[in-house]
């Protein structure tokens, strides 16, 4: 198999499977459309990597099912610790691999099947590109690591890893990615350039489309805030970043979608 130019990774586990149809369905659109990718993904089930590549191979993808192990602390319970591992297992696997791009997409997501040549464009000038979708919990939109696409250079000076304070609360694995760009000053681009359907349990969904962003958004989400956001949430013991996404956006909830 020939060297791929762009590695599309997520990170998943059975809990989290409930879309992987629509994801693979969608993933065919993706790959007619741009042909020079290769899906990759990564799960700390090592008992569930043959269930994916049979499934991969199902949908004539081009593409695997990675194992890695999860390392954390005894007393780490929340999931950000197997979604940090999946994407730092994919992020050693494309280097591996020698691919100019990596994109970041999630499991129960599905994207236009134009996503790659939209974010490559995006990325023009840049180091990362991130586009915005909306978030389950509220249904309002933020920067994940569902949508990012990472240049080699880049790639090359980061790590994902999250962080769980004994309370509980934790600085998630894409918030750390922040301060790793920041820390390396790379060039970041934010905005919602591409279409997203972010789908819950029940078959519903959140939707968004592209649309401008508010200087406000823009500047509350540079690597530069998140830098240091992190470092406070660090000295008081909790995530500052993320109970003040939670009061911006506890009044604009969006109601989910009925798959048609």
């Amino acid at each position: 198999m020939s060297r791929p130019d762009m590695i599309v990774g997520a990170p998943i586990c059975r809990r989290t499977a409930f879309a992987l149809d629509k994801f693979l369905t969608n993933q065919q659109e993706i790959q007619r459309a741009y042909p020079d990718c290769e899906l990759i993904l990564a799960t700390e089930e090592p008992d569930f990597v043959d269930e994916l590549r049979e499934r991969i191979a199902r949908y004539n993808l081009r593409g695997d099912a990675i194992a890695f192990e999860l390392v954390k602390p005894a007393n780490a319970r929340h999931w950000s610790w197997a979604v940090a591992g999946g994407r730092e297992a994919i992020r050693q696997y494309t280097l591996s691999k020698g691919a100019e791009y990596l994109l970041y997409f999630d499991a129960d997501m599905t994207y236009a099947p134009s996503v790659i040549s939209i974010m490559k464009e995006k990325i023009e000038g840049f180091d990362v590109v991130s586009s915005g979708y909306r978030l389950p919990r509220y249904g309002a939109w933020g920067f994940g690591g569902g949508c990012v696409l990472i240049n080699r250079k880049t790639l090359n000076k980061i790590i994902f890893r999250c962080y769980e304070f004994k309370r509980g609360y934790v600085i998630t694995e894409d918030e750390w990615l922040d301060v790793d760009l920041f820390t390396s000053r790379a060039r970041v681009k934010k905005g919602i350039f591409v279409p997203i359907k972010h789908y819950i349990e029940s078959g519903q969904y959140y939707a968004i489309e592209p649309r401008p962003v508010a200087c406000f958004r823009q500047l509350a989400n540079r690597p530069l805030v998140r830098y240091i956001l992190v470092r406070m949430s660090l000295l008081f013991g909790r995530n500052i970043a993320g109970w003040l996404h939670i009061l911006f956006h506890r009044k604009t909830r969006f109601i989910p979608r009925r798959p048609s």
